[in-house]
């Protein structure tokens, strides 16, 4: 490692830069969990496996772990045999890391070059840390060794959040751990839990058993050798330390004796240091294809989840088109209000009696209908467009009510919807003036058709220059009576007067012309709901444009791939 260190540093740096731009930004329990996968790499990376690489030379950190009451604090004042770290009487206690180093070993902690993230602070030995988990208390001492440096983590099963997390990234951050339990703790679960992702990632560690009852060593230092072994921890030496009167607050120099030896010999010995710093970083490095694999999964099934909900929005909405078409096809628009309008306007009787007479008298009969009755035609006008307006709106509700439904079954969904869930599962206030003025244009559309295609027929644009309104309203309601949805007397009336209405225009325009209007007239209508409905969709889609893309899941695997190369 020591030689490859610079050629792999570039591979670690670009993964860095994968992970920190991972995006995963749904909210769902699955979220939150990639998140702190995220953000433990990230720590690591920043912690410990970049300083370390750009200074394989640096004092090894130590940091000393383990549960709570387990005589931390006492263990590493009765190793530098003075008070440097302030044991905690009260627990829980909020507490920040103390790190004990050589004064000369001063510039390797002062700067950010690890645990860039804690603020740095500087205390005398045996003043009381402070009580931002978030800060590093920094106690210079001539009793620490050179190239040494032993950190007092807070403790790893604490009540205290703060307190956990930081213990787990200060383990994460070291070189070596020096873990600390009890004769009567020793097979707790939650040290089982960081000891063995220890041996995931070969970490370096120690293991020290204190308050080891007199004569009970020789039965509990086997069973703890055998629970090591048992978690690919066999080579980890483990020392013990007997439950004995500590003498102003320290242990006995006897009885922390082989430990400080241990520990010294490492300070002492350039070689084994380096022997240990490759180690640990071999086995972090090596941890990487697993764990970055773990985040791209997440990646992809967060991106997964996105175009779920893209879906189902996209899918609620084509179903209310769907409906809204359905609806125009099927005469389910013709009828109430518009079809007793229709009636008005067109005077059903009185065509129907003169359905054998000359096509001229009844053009003329249906031009002067409309010419001398605009009232009945602003209401026809009208029932048409509060019919259709009350279609789109109808169907824009249930879309919202649908995709809201969905999303909040969907991961992610939820939180997405956050406060807003009430207001979009229904259609925007504006909605009903937006398909009025819908309605209102494509009326004109349709005006605009029936004057574009008499233009070019002389005899036919002398008849429809006094009857262009009445031809686009018999436009109008030939789109809508499909008799799919009449019955009875609806039937006769809605089917035979737009069937007459028809035989007019084809008289003036031709069939063929009167057929093409009508279906270009049905899917501009069809268009512009559809249009409409889409820009309803879009409350949808834009919290979801909105949220921030990163890093492909594809390229983060590459950049795990390139480091597990080295």
């Amino acid at each position: 490692m020591g030689e490859g260190a610079p050629a792999v540093l570039p591979a670690v740096e670009h993964l860095r830069a994968a992970v920190a731009g991972t995006a995963l930004p749904l909210g769902d329990a699955a979220g939150a969990s990639a998140r702190r996968l995220r953000q433990e790499l990230l720590d690591q990376l920043d912690d410990y496996v970049l300083p370390r690489l750009r200074d394989l030379d640096a004092p090894l950190l130590c940091v000393v772990g383990g549960s709570t009451g387990a005589g931390k604090s006492t263990l590493v004042n009765s190793l530098l045999r003075a008070t440097v770290t302030a044991p905690g009487v009260l627990r829980p206690t909020t507490r920040s890391a103390v790190l004990a180093h050589a004064p000369v070993d001063r510039d390797a902690f002062t700067g950010e070059r690890i645990l860039p993230g804690l603020a740095r602070q500087s205390a005398a030995p045996g003043a009381a840390p402070a009580g931002d988990p978030r800060s590093l208390t920094l106690v210079a001492s001539d009793r620490v060794p050179e190239g040494l440096a032993l950190l007092d983590a807070p403790d790893i099963d604490s009540v205290v959040r703060e307190n956990r997390e930081l213990a787990g990234q200060l383990l994460a951050a070291a070189d070596l751990w020096v873990f600390v339990t009890t004769a009567a703790r020793y097979a707790d679960a939650v040290p089982w839990a960081l000891l063995q992702e220890a041996s995931e990632r070969s970490a370096a560690l120690a293991v020290v058993l204190d308050r080891v009852p007199a004569g009970a060593a020789s039965e509990i230092r086997p069973h703890l050798q055998q629970m090591l072994a048992e978690h690919g921890l066999a080579g980890a030496p483990v020392f013990t330390v007997d439950e004995v009167p500590l003498v102003e607050g320290l242990l006995p120099v006897e009885v922390v004796a082989p430990l400080a030896d241990w520990l010294h010999g490492l300070a002492r010995d350039a070689a084994a240091r380096a022997e240990l710093v490759q180690r640990t970083l071999a086995g972090v490095l090596a941890t990487y294809p697993v764990r970055v694999g773990a985040l791209a999964d997440a990646s992809d099934e967060s991106e997964r989840a996105l175009a779920g909900l893209r879906t189902e929005a996209r899918a609620a909405y084509a179903e209310a088109a769907d409906r809204v078409d359905t609806a125009l096809e099927d005469g389910s628009v013709l009828r109430g209000e518009v079809l007793a309008r229709w009636q008005e306007v067109v005077g059903t009787g009185e065509l129907l009696r003169h359905l054998e007479s000359r096509m001229g008298r009844l053009r003329d009969r249906v031009v002067s209908t409309v010419r001398g009755r605009p009232a009945p035609d602003e209401r026809l006008g009208v029932a048409l467009e509060s019919g259709v307006e009350t279609l789109v709106r109808e169907a824009a509700d249930a879309a919202a009510e649908r995709t809201v439904a969905r999303w909040l079954q969907r991961p992610g969904g939820r939180d997405l919807l956050g406060e807003r869930t009430g207001t979009l599962a229904r259609s925007t206030p504006g909605l009903a003036g937006a398909s009025g003025r819908l309605v209102r244009d494509w009326q004109g559309a349709v005006l605009d058709l029936v004057r574009s295609e008499g233009a070019g027929r002389r005899a036919s644009a002398r008849a429809l220059s006094y009857g262009v309104n009445g031809a686009a309203l018999v436009v109008m309601v030939a789109v809508f009576a499909s008799t799919g949805g009449l019955t009875g007397g609806e039937l006769l009336v809605a089917g035979g007067a737009s069937a007459l209405g028809q035989k007019v225009l084809e008289a003036l325009l031709g069939d063929e012309a009167v057929r093409r209007l009508a279906a270009t007239a049905r899917a501009d209508l069809s268009r512009r709901v559809g249009a409409l409905l889409e820009q309803e969709e879009r409350r949808f889609t834009e919290l979801l444009d909105a949220l921030p893309s990163g890093t492909p899941s594809a390229e983060l695997r590459a950049a795990s791939e390139d480091v597990r190369r080295w």
